[in-house]
């Protein structure tokens, strides 16, 4: 059974920095790319970064050069560091996978950017 587990949100300031972890299980990790996504109220989902299994990364324009996603392999977790942090970042955020055609989210994590 694939299962994805977010950790790491909550409330920062302006300015702030968080990590967000996802482990995952089940999967072959290491031969999958790992997105990380986001849901703000009353917004969609967005897709705000990628890793591939070898490691190129790309990143939604509005968090390119303050977010960084990273993966250990030994560890079956994918990361998000998030620098600079601002209001509009505030949302709930979701890793994912997809393996052989099905699509596998984590339960989310909260993030709140606020003073």
């Amino acid at each position: 059974q694939v299962q994805l587990v977010e950790a790491g949100g909550g409330l920062v300031q302006p300015g702030g920095s968080l990590r967000l972890s996802c482990v995952a299980s089940g999967i072959a990790f290491r031969f999958y790319a790992m997105n990380w996504y986001r849901q703000a109220p009353g917004k969609q989902r967005e897709l705000v970064a990628t890793i591939t299994s070898g490691g190129s990364t790309t990143y939604v324009d509005s968090v390119s050069g303050r977010f960084t996603i990273s993966r250990d392999n030994g560890k079956n977790t994918v990361y998000l560091q998030m620098n600079s942090l601002k209001p509009e970042d505030t949302a709930v955020y979701y890793c994912k996978s997809s393996v052989r055609n099905v699509v596998y989210w984590g339960q989310g994590t909260q993030v709140t950017v606020s003073s």
